[in-house]
Parts: C-alpha cells; sequence; structure tokens
C-alpha cells in the first residue's frame, strides 16, 4: 500500500473540483499569478478549461482561493503563541522549510497578487490582535507596535526558508543546517521577545539596546 505521506496530491484528490485546487497550487507555486495558466491547471487536473471555469471565474479568484487555504494550512500547523514567540518562530521555521512551494506561493502573491489581498490583510489584523492583547496582559513589551512584532518575528522565521541557495547539502549535513540555523533564529526572537515576557513587562523595560 502506498504511503499517504508521499502520494502526489493530485491524484489523490477525490473530485474534480479538488484536483483543480491541488493542481492549480502547485501551478501557482512554480510560475506565479502571471505566469501561470488555465490550461495547464485544467490539463494537470485532468479536466477541461470549462470546469475550471465553472467552479472559478478566473485566474485571480483561483489565486485567492488556493492562497486563503493556504494561509490557513499555515496558521493551523504553526499556531500563534504571544507567549512564546521563539517556539512559533521555530514553527514558522520549520513548516516552511518542510513546504517549499507554499513559501514560493506565498511570495508570488507578495510580488504579483490581487491589490487588496483581503486574506492577507484578516491574517495579518487577527495576528496583531492577539499580540495586542498579550501586550495589555503583560506578556509581552507594549511599546512595540503589535505590527512590528508580527513582521520581525516572521521575517526572522522565514530567513532561511528558503534553503542554503550558495551551498550544495543533502542528507544529514542539509538537517544540520537547518537545526542551526532553527536555534539561530529562536535565539534571536528570544532576544527581542522573551517567553511568556521574562519579568512582568513594563514600558520599554524588556526591550533590547539596538
Amino acid at each position: 500500500m502506498p504511503d499517504p505521506s508521499t502520494a502526489d496530491p493530485i491524484e489523490s484528490a477525490d473530485s474534480t473540483r479538488d484536483r483543480i485546487i491541488a493542481a492549480a497550487t502547485a501551478e501557482f507555486a512554480r510560475h506565479g499569478i502571471a505566469g501561470a495558466r488555465i490550461d495547464r491547471i485544467a490539463r494537470s487536473a485532468r479536466t477541461s478549461k470549462e470546469r475550471v471555469y465553472a467552479y472559478f471565474r478566473g485566474k485571480d479568484e483561483l489565486y485567492r482561493f488556493v492562497a486563503r487555504r493556504q494561509l490557513d494550512a499555515v496558521a493551523e500547523a504553526t499556531q500563534l503563541d504571544p507567549a512564546d514567540l521563539p517556539g512559533y518562530a521555530g514553527r514558522v521555521h520549520d513548516y516552511f522549510v518542510a513546504n517549499p512551494d507554499n513559501r514560493r506561493l506565498m511570495q508570488w502573491g507578495a510580488l504579483e497578487g490581487p491589490a487588496g489581498d483581503d486574506a492577507v490583510a484578516e491574517t495579518a489584523r487577527r495576528k496583531t490582535a492577539i499580540l495586542r492583547r498579550a501586550q495589555e496582559d503583560g506578556l509581552l513589551d507594549p511599546s512595540w507596535d503589535p505590527l512590528d512584532i508580527l513582521v520581525f518575528v516572521n521575517q526572522l522565521a522565514t530567513a532561511w526558508s528558503d534553503g542554503p541557495r550558495s551551498l550544495s547539502l543533502d542528507g544529514r549535513a542539509r538537517e544540520e543546517f537547518f537545526a542551526d540555523r532553527r536555534a539561530a533564529i529562536v535565539a534571536a526572537v528570544e532576544r527581542l521577545f522573551p517567553a511568556g515576557g521574562g519579568e512582568r513587562i513594563g514600558c520599554g523595560a524588556n526591550r533590547p539596546a539596538l
């Protein structure tokens, strides 16, 4: 019996719509939004262009749907915990190292995505609200703008998710490389935003000197 973890997501999809979504996810990750082609998506999904358009009115709508699903998958896998931002950063790093197609899809969206992407804005609002409540509860330094906290942590967490482009690593060497990078990311976020807030935080008390 084949290992389900290694199965082709397009081949294992149960319905035409599921195959379209799986094919579109791979297509957008590989070619971006501008470079993606509905005919290739239809061919990969073993259906027709007309069937794709029956489910999604156009390429932008299809991308928005796929991107929202991917954002939800990231949120579910990484679980933002404002009392442990170093741990959260480690989970984000792990997720994108394990799921490079998801990372590429998000990067294409940042470069070419439809203006005013509601899914991205909604995710940012939800997470900054969580961080703001943690500041009010004394778990995070209130002198930071919560949006800055979110951006800084995510940028550190994804700093190595594209891999060591200048190095050729595989097997154990690759695992050790990413383990070291993960440790550095967690340590950096710990210095900025200590897990549990360290001591009960007052305004600017724990902000490191820059």
